[in-house]
Parts: structure tokens; C-alpha cells; sequence
């Protein structure tokens, strides 16, 4: 596992890669608690757990991620852009459930964001569930493959969470991107309204035009028109 701290770090064109495999359970093989972190072009390897976005701002463009089980999850506000997405085969027991988010708190301003992506899943897939009661996840422009199940979303245990998450879908496309078979949470919405989306863009939710052009890397601060 590779752990960053200390703020503003910066990855290009670098794998990070757990090989423990899907039969050690939990194995990250990527923790970030860098504020005002940035990654770009990286493959971050994994089957469980891959990504721990733990806290603070991050950022990732037309990176690849891989994995089976809360393979993003953490409290970071994390924004993934332009990234592809791949799942792996799972234990026979497990569904792949791509995030995790750990919003403990409503006064928490933490979520992922995953805008103008790529879900490459080829088996069975959720795009999250929630590990802690305020989890806060959107997918926003992205294609979702037709692995993505039609509930789209699974619980964690019972209706834990489920009135109290906020999980949104805004303007994907794909063949898993049909709304009509969605679960009917309360906490879940299907974002309309453009202004609501746009919180959750770079702009607005890691405040990215104020420090990723420090970085040098490519980002789009606002919604694809």
C-alpha cells in the first residue's frame, strides 16, 4: 500500500498496485490524505478497497481504477474526471459495489463525485452503497455499462443509511444509465436541475479552479454543456 500525506502532492504517469487479490478480502493498494492532491494519468490496482480517499481535496483525471468492492470509498472530497473504471471478478459470494463514501456527519462538506467517467464493469455491478450514514456519492455525465444492475445502488445492511445518504445521478448515459428500474430511497435523487449538479463540479466542490492550475493538470471546472 502506498500512503500520501503532506499537502498539494502530485502523481503522473504512476501504478499503484495492491497484489494481494480478491481471496485478502480488505487491501488497499492507495490511501490519500493530502489536501490538494492531484493525480493524473495513474492506474490505481486493486480488488477490495482499492482507493482510500481518506480526507481532504483530491483530485483525479483520466486515471484507471480497478476493482470489486468499495473499491473508491473514504471521506475525502474526491473528484474523479475523465477516468476509467474497470471492475474485476468477484469472490462467488460478493457483489461489486464501486464506492463506499464515509460522510459520519450532515455538517460534513466530504463526497466522490465522479464526473464525465467511464464504468467499464463486465460483471454484475452497484455504483455504491453506504458505509456510514451520510454517505454523499454522484455520478454525473459519465457512461455506465449495462453490468450496471438496474437498482443501481445497494443497501448495506438493512435500511441503514438509506433515508439519511445522498446518493444522485445526473445526465449519464449507456446502457446502465436507464433510471426507470432505480431504487426509491429516500436519500436518493435524480439530479434535474443543472445548478444542483454544478455543486458538485470541481469549481464548486474542491474549490479546483483556486489550486489544480498550480498543478498542471488538465481539469474541466464546470459541467460538459
Amino acid at each position: 500500500m502506498a500512503a500520501v500525506s503532506g499537502q498539494g502532492f502530485i502523481a503522473r504517469d504512476i501504478t499503484f498496485r495492491n497484489t494481494a487479490g480478491p481471496q485478502n478480502h480488505q487491501a488497499v493498494a492507495l490511501r490519500v490524505d493530502s489536501d490538494r492532491s492531484a493525480f493524473f494519468r495513474c492506474s490505481i490496482e486493486g480488488y477490495q478497497d482499492t482507493l482510500y480517499a481518506h480526507s481532504l481535496r483530491q483530485f483525479y483525471r483520466e486515471c484507471n481504477i480497478y476493482g470489486t468492492i468499495d473499491f473508491i470509498f473514504g471521506n475525502g472530497l474526491t473528484v474523479l474526471q475523465r477516468c476509467n473504471i474497470y471492475t474485476r471478478r468477484p469472490l462467488p459470494e460478493q457483489k461489486v459495489t464501486i464506492t463506499a463514501q464515509g460522510r459520519k456527519d450532515p455538517n460534513q462538506n466530504t463526497g466522490i463525485s465522479i464526473h464525465d467517467s467511464f464504468v467499464h464493469a463486465t460483471y454484475p455491478t452497484y455504483l455504491g452503497r453506504p458505509w456510514k450514514p451520510y454517505s454523499r456519492t454522484v455520478f454525473m455525465q459519465s457512461y455506465l455499462s449495462s453490468a450496471v444492475q438496474p437498482a443501481g445502488w445497494l443497501e448495506w445492511a438493512g435500511d441503514y443509511g438509506l433515508g439519511t445518504l445522498w446518493y444522485g445521478e445526473y445526465r449519464n448515459y449507456g446502457p446502465g444509465a436507464r433510471l426507470g428500474g432505480r431504487i426509491r430511497w429516500p436519500g436518493y435523487h435524480v439530479i434535474r436541475d443543472a445548478a444542483v449538479a454544478s455543486l458538485f463540479t470541481v469549481r464548486r466542490f474542491i474549490d479546483g479552479s483556486s489550486w489544480l492550475p498550480a498543478t498542471g493538470v488538465e481539469f474541466t471546472a464546470d459541467l460538459i454543456k
